[in-house]
Formats: structure tokens, C-alpha cells, sequence
């Protein structure tokens, strides 16, 4: 009888008991005098020993001005020093830190201060070509919990004066009273419809999946870790800001927003030993025109997640960027956000072909959607992820979260996976994205993944559009290599006898870049939107 699909991440280290505050602490009185945050478009950098004095300025500031542990204080910004500052700020004092999309418009930004109950909200005077400061003047009127606003660009040094007032001695009273299962972060979760949920984080699931994730690629107060990724996400400020700290490790910010050639100048001139990064990044950064200029050989190790990784890119990321020991992360923002990681001593396939197994003090299952039964190893089904990583609940929705954690403590990821014997997750897919054609169940990764193998194919994404006959037809969207032409009919005669016929794409596009969110994770939905109103405003093409 085949092994059922469930797996424990047995770990003989304990969890840690103590709040982010706490856990600062420690790590500033071993290695207080390491560098510990390096912001390169501010000229930033600070030691340990430096941001704690920082932080706890910013967490006196935050008292003087009446924040109370609770309250909620949101962070409006793109990634800077100041952004780094308020995380731990917050996290000393127990207010909860509501993380605000650097994207977001008017209607995004009311429902959020609004659904989180924002009391004091911290905003950079703008990113790229929205203005906040006329965003939050539309919409402030509409936002009675709302008190004051501090805008980081002007009024951070009031914020670290008006501290002044405030003595050790109080902000130490506030700290010994809180507990690590207390909330301290709202996200938001990107959803394809309607208003997104605020996923509630305590100290406890987002300070242990930071130091475990960081235990998996061995970090010590030696590593420099590129982070690339928003500090709004979970990836950039628990597997970037808290991992790194946990361990005494350095934070290294190229850039307030991803630009791949910043990533590439900053890996050369810091030194770094690590690098993040969703798959679209590493696809930007290996094929930049200027990438062969970089000394990369510094690189050990890093995070790919966000999407699944395409094994080719995996594959390059490996060699030419030096990352042998890259790790493959899989989780999302209501487990705070992984699951399961890969290991630097995987063996190679499994470091390339799965997102590894359980993480530390992790269960993770695979069921039937349908029967909500655990499946057999090697048999595809739901990903479901249960540990002290779960989330506390959405903000003020119970009904939501009674949807996505089950009365066993289990969250429902959406994810399509498959186990393997010896504890492997692969991710095939997600529920939603499926393609169902005349009958047949096809997944979009595995078609993604043998385009990859085209030459001239830098980057490709596989939907299903609305099909008359069929009920659903498979579309590769494909960005080419600079300088290489491929048409539809080549495409399709490299499918050929390779992949079943009935998933081999009907529609192809050739696009310059994808539809993405401000994380870079390709948004499928947006793109089946502008597929679907392209072929019904035309006559049906396979080109």
C-alpha cells in the first residue's frame, strides 16, 4: 500500500519563545558590532549595535505620539532604511504593523485603513508616478480611525526627537508585557477578486519562520543577503529583515523598487552571499544585456519563491549565478509564508524539481478537493499546510478564515501538489488555474516547463481561454530571447511529438514583459482578461 501524503518537519531545535523585540535584542549582544542593514539608494548603513539605537528611538517617538500596544500603524513606502526601522519599532511597543501595497490606489488605500483600523499611518511622500500625500488627501475624509500621519520624507526626524520624552524605563514597562502569540502584522493578500483579506501575523509565526528558513541555508553573521524583493510582502520582511536578523546576518537593498541591473551591481560591489527573488527576477537579471560584466562568485545560496521556478532558470541560477546552494521556498502569506524550503545539500534533482519538504516543526498534506481525503504519495491533489506558521485569522472576517483554516488547524492553500516518496512537494499548479479541456486536466506548469526547453524562449506563462467546442483552450503567452524572432508555427513543431498533443498550446502571444503585481508574481488572471477580449474581438487565431 503506497505511503499516504502527509509529512512532519521533526526538528530536534525547539521554537523559539520570545518576541521580535526580544529576539533583537539578542542577536545585537552578539554581534552588535556586524553590519546589519545596508540601503544603497539612501546611502544607508548601520550595525546592529546602531539599528537598535535607531529602533528604540523610533519605538519612544512612536509612544510620545500615543501609539499603544494594538493600535494599528500602517507603512505606506517603498523599501528604505526608515521602513526597516518602523518593523521593529512596532514590534517593541506591540502596535500591529499593517502593511500597505506601495501600489495601491484611493479605493485600495481607504479599505484598508478602514478594514485594519489604522491610527497612524507612515507614508513616503510618493513612488514612481503616484503621488501619495493626494491619494491620502482624497481619501482621509472617509477614514475616521485615522488620527495622524507621518510622512517619512520630512517628519522622521520629529518622529526620533519627539522619543526624547519618553524614557528607557517606559518603553521596557511596555515590552515586558507583551507576548509572542500577541498579533503584530496585517498583510494584505492579493486576490484576483474583490478586496483583499488582512492575514493576522503574531510574533511567534512570522520570528520562527524567519530563523528556521535561515537555518535551511545555514546563515551566519558572515552572510550578506541581497534583498531585492517589497518589505510590504512577507518575502522581503520576515525571509529578508527578520531571517537575516535572527541569525546576525546583513540586509542589503539595492534598490526602493526591483531593478535587475541594481541587483546585479549590488551582488558585485557588497559582496553578497545571498540573493532573493521571485522566478521573473532571476529571468530579468540572467538575461540583461550587461549581466556577463558582474562578478557573481560571491553568491552561495538564496530564496527563489513567489512562483513556481521554471527548472531551466533553476538550472542557470545554479551555475551561472553561482547560487549552488539556492533554496526553493514555497509557502504563502497566511503560513507567515513557508511551508516547505529545500535544503543547500538536497540532492541536485530534487533541489531543482521540487520546493522541498516540511519545514522545520511543519505538517504539510496533500488531499482530494473534492473528498478533502488525503491522496496517495505521487498523486496530485490540495496542498494543506498546519503548525505554529498558520495565521491567527483574517482581520475582523471570521467567515473568511473559517473558509481557509478547517476545524483541524488546517490552512488550504489553493496549491496543486504531489508528494513524493520521500517527502517531496512539487507544486503543479493552483486549484483556479487548471486548464480543463474537452475532459482532460492539463497543467499549466508542466507545459511552461517544456517551452522553457525551446531555444530562444527566455520567459513563458501557459492560461486557459474560453473554448466554444472544447470548453477551454490552452494559450502560451512567450516572451523571446533580445534579438530572436519565433513564430507560432516553430513553437508549435517544437511541441510536436514531445508533449501530448492536447497540450500543446492553440493560441500563442509574444509579449515584451507580463502582467505582473508589484511583488512580480505574473498575475494569470489579468492576462486571461486580455486574452479573452482579444480573441472575441477578433476571429479565432492560433497565432
Amino acid at each position: 500500500m503506497p505511503l499516504p501524503s502527509y509529512a512532519h518537519g521533526a526538528c530536534s531545535v525547539p521554537l523559539l519563545g520570545e518576541t521580535i523585540g526580544a529576539n533583537l535584542r539578542r542577536t545585537v549582544e552578539r554581534f552588535g558590532d556586524r553590519e546589519a542593514l545596508v540601503v544603497r539608494h539612501q546611502d544607508f548603513r548601520a550595525t546592529y549595535r546602531e539599528l537598535w539605537e535607531l529602533v528604540g528611538r523610533a519605538a519612544r517617538g512612536l509612544l510620545a505620539r500615543g501609539v499603544k500596544t494594538g493600535d494599528r500603524v500602517g507603512v505606506w513606502a517603498p523599501n528604505r532604511f526608515e521602513w526597516v526601522v518602523i518593523q521593529y519599532a512596532t514590534a517593541r511597543v506591540g502596535a500591529i504593523l499593517v502593511n500597505i501595497n506601495p501600489a495601491y490606489k484611493a479605493g485600495e488605500l481607504e479599505y484598508a485603513l478602514n478594514k485594519s483600523g489604522v491610527s497612524l499611518l507612515c507614508l513616503a511622500r510618493g513612488f514612481r508616478q503616484t503621488d501619495y500625500l493626494a491619494i491620502l488627501a482624497d481619501v482621509r475624509d472617509r477614514c475616521p480611525q485615522l488620527r495622524a500621519a507621518l510622512v517619512l520624507d520630512s517628519e522622521w526626524e520629529a518622529l526620533l526627537a519627539g522619543g526624547a520624552s519618553v524614557t528607557d524605563a517606559r518603553l521596557a514597562e511596555v515590552e515586558s508585557k507583551l507576548q509572542f502569540d500577541d498579533p503584530i502584522n496585517i498583510q494584505y493578500t492579493s486576490g484576483t477578486t474583490g478586496f483583499p483579506k488582512g492575514a493576522t501575523l503574531s510574533h511567534h509565526n512570522i520570528l520562527n519562520n524567519a530563523h528556521f528558513a535561515g537555518a535551511r541555508m545555514l546563515y551566519t553573521e558572515r552572510d550578506r543577503v541581497c534583498v531585492p524583493v517589497p518589505f510590504y510582502h512577507c518575502f522581503g520582511m520576515v525571509l529578508g529583515n527578520l531571517c537575516c536578523a535572527s541569525h546576525g546576518a546583513c540586509v542589503v537593498v539595492p534598490s526602493e523598487s526591483f531593478d535587475p541591473l541594481g541587483v546585479l551591481e549590488t551582488v558585485r560591489a557588497e559582496r553578497c552571499t545571498s540573493l532573493y527573488g521571485v522566478p521573473t527576477m532571476f529571468i530579468a537579471e540572467l538575461d540583461h544585456p550587461r549581466f556577463a560584466e558582474f562578478d557573481l562568485s560571491s553568491l552561495r545560496t538564496g530564496i527563489v519563491a513567489g512562483a513556481p521556478c521554471p527548472v531551466e532558470v533553476m538550472k542557470a541560477m545554479q551555475t551561472r549565478m553561482h547560487m549552488r546552494e539556492v533554496t526553493n521556498v514555497c509557502g504563502m502569506t497566511e503560513t507567515s509564508p513557508a511551508s516547505t524550503q529545500t535544503t543547500t545539500d538536497d540532492p541536485l534533482p530534487k533541489r531543482v524539481e521540487t520546493v522541498g519538504r516540511a519545514s522545520p516543526h511543519a505538517e504539510i498534506k496533500i488531499i482530494d478537493p473534492a473528498t478533502r481525503r488525503i491522496v496517495p504519495r505521487g498523486t496530485p491533489g490540495e496542498q494543506c499546510s498546519r503548525g505554529y506558521m498558520v495565521m491567527l485569522g483574517y482581520w475582523n472576517d471570521p467567515d473568511a478564515t473559517a473558509k481557509a483554516i478547517d476545524a483541524n488547524g488546517w490552512m488550504h492553500t489553493g496549491d496543486l501538489a504531489v508528494m513524493d516518496d520521500d517527502g517531496y512537494v512539487s507544486i503543479v499548479g493552483r486549484i483556479k488555474d487548471v486548464i480543463i479541456r474537452g475532459g482532460e486536466n492539463i497543467s499549466p506548469r508542466e507545459v511552461e516547463e517544456f517551452l522553457h526547453t525551446i531555444p530562444g524562449v527566455v520567459e513563458a506563462q501557459v492560461i486557459g481561454v474560453p473554448s466554444p467546442k472544447y470548453g477551454e483552450e490552452v494559450m502560451a503567452w512567450v516572451r523571446p530571447r533580445a534579438g530572436v524572432t519565433l513564430t507560432a508555427d516553430e513553437l508549435r513543431a517544437a511541441c510536436q511529438g514531445r508533449i501530448a498533443t492536447f497540450k500543446i498550446p492553440r493560441y500563442w502571444k509574444f509579449v515584451d514583459a507580463f502582467p505582473l503585481t508589484v511583488t512580480g508574481k505574473v498575475q494569470k488572471y489579468r492576462m486571461r482578461e486580455i486574452a479573452t477580449a482579444e480573441l472575441g474581438a477578433a476571429p479565432a487565431s492560433s497565432t
